[in-house]
């Protein structure tokens, strides 16, 4: 199926979601808006618009951890799936664990110590972690976006940048 027709089947079944046309994919909860690219692939934009309304329709707004985050990310792809089942569209499995990579990816870099290189989990409710290892507790920023900067608390020029997360 064609982006523009999916995206009026979907504006037509689901018509409390408003549907955008922008640089990238998301998600706004604040405006019940999905963005979308006209640009992409043609399947991958397809998917990448299930996806998007795999939140909406989940009525994702927040979270308040990383894994939280990804836990969203990995429902958001379940629903994808159904709505493309719906739609007739078959969403290429490698693609959803591609995308899913990233953001285990990104998850896995924020949550290594940068003192002794052990991972760690992120404490409940804040942008920093604790190591198990050596006691260090590091700060990271808020964006899924940027890099995954680590800050050793109290220490401000003790920062580390690995490669971007999003390319």
């Amino acid at each position: 199926m064609a982006l523009d027709d999916l995206l009026v089947r979907l504006q037509a079944d689901y018509d409390h979601i408003t549907v955008t046309a922008g640089q990238h994919f998301c998600w706004a909860p604040a405006s019940r808006e999905v963005v979308y690219n006209i640009d992409g692939h043609k399947h991958s934009a397809a998917w990448s618009l299930l996806h998007e309304f795999g939140h909406a329709l989940l009525d994702h707004s927040s979270y308040e951890s990383d894994f939280e985050l990804v836990r969203l990310e990995v429902a958001a792809w379940h629903k994808a799936r159904e709505l493309a089942a719906h739609y007739g569209i078959a969403i290429d499995k490698d693609h959803i664990e591609d995308c899913l990579d990233t953001y285990r990816d990104w998850l896995h870099r924020r949550s290594i110590c940068p003192t002794c290189g052990c991972q760690s989990l992120q404490r409940d409710g804040k942008a920093e972690y604790e190591c198990f290892n050596c006691h260090t507790t590091w700060q990271v920023s808020t964006n899924r976006f940027s890099r995954a900067y680590r800050r050793t608390k109290g220490h401000s020029d003790n920062v580390h940048e690995p490669a971007p997360v999003f390319a």
